[in-house]
C-alpha cells in the first residue's frame, strides 16, 4: 500500500504536468497575474507583499520542494545562493 501524501502540492500539482513549459514571453506575465491576487493576511505584521511570497513559493516547488517546510527550506539556501552569485567577482 502506498503512503499517504502529507503535502497537498504534488495532487494539485499533477494535472499541470500535461501542459507544455511556458515559454519566455510568458514568464512576466506570471508575475502580473500574482500580483492581482488578493491578499487574506491582515496588515499588521505583514513583512513581505505577498506577490514576493507567491513568486518564491513557486519556484521552490518547481525546483523540487513538496510540502510547506521543505519551502521554508529552500528560501535560506535560494538566498545564500544568490547572495554569492551576484557578489562582484574580487569579493569572492
Amino acid at each position: 500500500m502506498p503512503a499517504v501524501v502529507s503535502s497537498r502540492i504534488p495532487p494539485v500539482l499533477d494535472p499541470l504536468r500535461s501542459q507544455p513549459d511556458a515559454a519566455a514571453h510568458e514568464l512576466p506575465a506570471l508575475l502580473t497575474r500574482l500580483a492581482a491576487v488578493p491578499d487574506p493576511r491582515k496588515p499588521r505584521g505583514v513583512r513581505h507583499g505577498l506577490v514576493y511570497v507567491l513568486a518564491l513559493t513557486a519556484c521552490a516547488v518547481l525546483t523540487g520542494a513538496t510540502s510547506i517546510l521543505a519551502i521554508s527550506e529552500w528560501l535560506p539556501m535560494r538566498d545564500r545562493r544568490s547572495r554569492t552569485a551576484s557578489a562582484p567577482v574580487a569579493a569572492r
